[in-house]
């Protein structure tokens, strides 16, 4: 459906790996050593804020730092051990502060650098770790570089960015993510050049090709790190190098966007030089959304010995369920084995089910109607704590948050929204359907404000929030749920403190289970005489399996999103979305 194509190739990256396994070489072995050495950032759990969407404390309506300090002790209770805010830099909002005008400076809404100092501080001081989000791909239009680029072909800035003078005719075409027309060139007069963005307009793409540009990002990121910051998330990373001839693409590029966009000439070097120069020097980790088109690029940005990033965070899990028919289980399952067995010896991964890119998490992946929406929340939540890679836990997943409802796109606030409506409108595609599958799958669904209580605005702002608080909030709220042992708020706390309590999740070794199964992920974790079941039902309906004859599960789970577990003689039955972890023996 175009709608589709239109809607997620402007909030996501979508690609398929290949199952090629890397050659058993010396150097591959001892590449595993390193690899499997432990570190903090594998360890940790990291929570996602979305800083507009957090707390308010200036009644303005949109989050600030001062909301995020004033929070810190909700976020320690948690038992998360990181926390990940999207950018907070100076910006004029362009994409909700993905446009950067000033790398070291902060967002008037969201304070300031005094403020970010407080923050930085009240973390450490609660033994929680801080990953700044780096958005080089692509400034602002108003960052003083491209202002000086724009302004004459001869100013020193103009390689900053990359322009191609009109004399020489039009450009190959590039396709633009956020763009109403999808053309990522822009017509300058100014220079009689065009510009190119593989995002919106406003979000004109660096040249790191030109070694000035990389020092200065390099420079800025020391800027982070020397006041403390933990680690990096660098957005849209593996589209910073391109061929700078602007070939034109092959016929059905679209089919494959990261084979032609992605992993371009110098990539690797840039990341080296970037190893060398910063990651290398403080005690930080680094990780690049996305991961190429394939495992051997995955494992190319990430395994231990190419001295380049520590992480993937890959996107095809998000893959899943990009429409209104939603999932197969099989889909699911068999896209999560192949990312662990690809990285079962080399490098490391990240997990998650949600980030400020997609929809809510309860609502794509699970059942936010009011019957399921708390169990399987609880069971989405048991999956990502208990998979191997690093966590990624998106702010609100712990309540149980869920989509809101919009039904006219001028509801919407997203920029990838609104110009995709635009893109889809001009090109005559079915505008019910659009609105329905926008509805869905909008990265708005996820960006709505957090839902501290039942009072007006849920507690978020005391003025008029940017964004709508979902409907729903007098039932789903911290306050609500923080004294009610059975909420999803207190199962999550469990499930992360029984994470950190068995690095056996950290660590061991993942196999699946009834890979047929048509409404139970089941799989195995194991590390030294340790060995733990994990069963999830992902489905509305009783599940049913004979597995508890072969693992001899006499005794009770270790953790349980249901008060109890029904075995009827040598069968299992899985209330709909339960969630069972058992230890079991090894031998088994």
């Amino acid at each position: 459906m175009k709608t589709l194509f239109y809607l997620f190739l402007a909030s996501m990256v979508i690609f398929s790996c290949s199952d090629k396994s890397a050659e058993n070489t010396k150097e591959e072995t001892a590449s595993t050593k390193l690899d499997k050495k432990p570190g903090w950032w594998k360890e940790g759990v990291i929570y996602q804020i979305y800083p507009r969407s957090f707390k308010d404390t200036d009644g303005d309506g949109i989050g600030d730092l001062k909301g995020i300090i004033q929070k810190l002790d909700y976020i320690k209770s948690l038992g998360v051990d990181m926390v990940w805010l999207n950018p907070i830099y100076s910006s004029p909002n362009a994409d909700n502060g993905y446009d950067i005008s000033d790398y070291r400076n902060i967002m008037d809404e969201f304070g300031t650098m005094e403020d970010f100092d407080i923050m930085l501080k009240g973390m450490h001081d609660r033994g929680i770790k801080f990953v700044m989000d780096v958005v080089v791909n692509h400034s602002s239009d108003q960052h003083e570089w491209f202002k000086q680029s724009r302004s004459s072909r001869d100013n020193p800035y103009r390689d900053y960015y990359h322009w191609w003078p009109a004399e020489r005719g039009k450009p190959n075409y590039r396709y633009s993510l956020f763009d109403a027309k999808g053309e990522a060139w822009k017509y300058d007069s100014l220079t009689n050049a065009y510009y190119l963005h593989y995002f919106s307009q406003q979000q004109p793409d660096l040249n790191w090709e030109n070694p000035k540009v990389r020092q200065e990002v390099y420079d800025v990121m020391k800027f982070w790190a020397d006041k403390g910051v933990d680690g990096f998330r660098l957005d849209a990373f593996q589209y910073v190098a391109k061929d700078t001839t602007f070939p034109a693409l092959p016929e059905g590029y679209e089919k494959e966007v990261i084979k032609y966009y992605g992993m371009g000439p110098n990539l690797h070097d840039y990341l080296r030089e970037m190893n060398e120069d910063v990651l290398s020097k403080y005690e930080v980790f680094a990780v690049s959304e996305g991961a190429g088109s394939t495992f051997e690029d995955a494992h190319s940005l990430v395994d231990a010995d190419r001295k380049e990033l520590q992480m993937v965070y890959h996107f095809e899990g998000m893959d899943v369920g990009n429409s209104l028919d939603r999932y197969k289980l099989a889909e699911f399952k068999k896209v999560y084995s192949k990312w662990d067995s690809a990285f079962s010896e080399k490098g490391w991964l990240s997990i998650f089910l949600a980030n400020h890119d997609v929809a809510r998490m309860v609502s794509k992946f699970g059942n936010d109607s009011p019957e399921y929406r708390a169990a399987s929340s609880k069971m989405l939540n048991t999956f990502i704590l208990s998979m191997r890679g690093t966590p990624y836990c998106y702010y609100g997943d712990e309540l149980g948050m869920t989509n809101i409802d919009f039904e006219k796109i001028e509801q919407y606030q997203d920029i990838a929204a609104q110009n995709s409506f635009i893109k889809a409108k001009s090109e005559g595609a079915d505008m019910e359907a659009f609105m329905e599958t926008l509805n869905f799958l909008s990265r708005d669904n996820g960006r709505t404000p957090m839902q501290w209580d039942a009072t007006e605005n849920a507690g978020f702002t005391a003025g008029t929030p940017w964004l709508p608080v979902n409907n729903n909030y007098q039932e789903i709220n911290v306050t609500a749920q923080d004294k009610d042992p059975n909420s999803c708020l207190n199962y999550f706390r469990k499930m992360v403190a029984f994470r950190k309590n068995n690095p056996i999740l950290v660590y061991g070794d993942y196999e699946l289970e009834l890979p047929d199964d048509e409404q139970i992920f089941a799989y195995t974790r194991t590390q030294d005489d340790k060995k733990l079941l994990i069963l999830l039902n992902f489905s509305t309906e009783q599940a049913t399996t004979n597995i508890s004859e072969r693992f001899n599960l006499k005794q009770e789970p270790v953790i349980n999103n249901y008060p109890s577990v029904s075995m009827e003689d040598t069968s299992l039955v899985l209330e709909p979305y339960q969630a069972l972890i058992f230890e079991v023996e090894k031998s088994l």
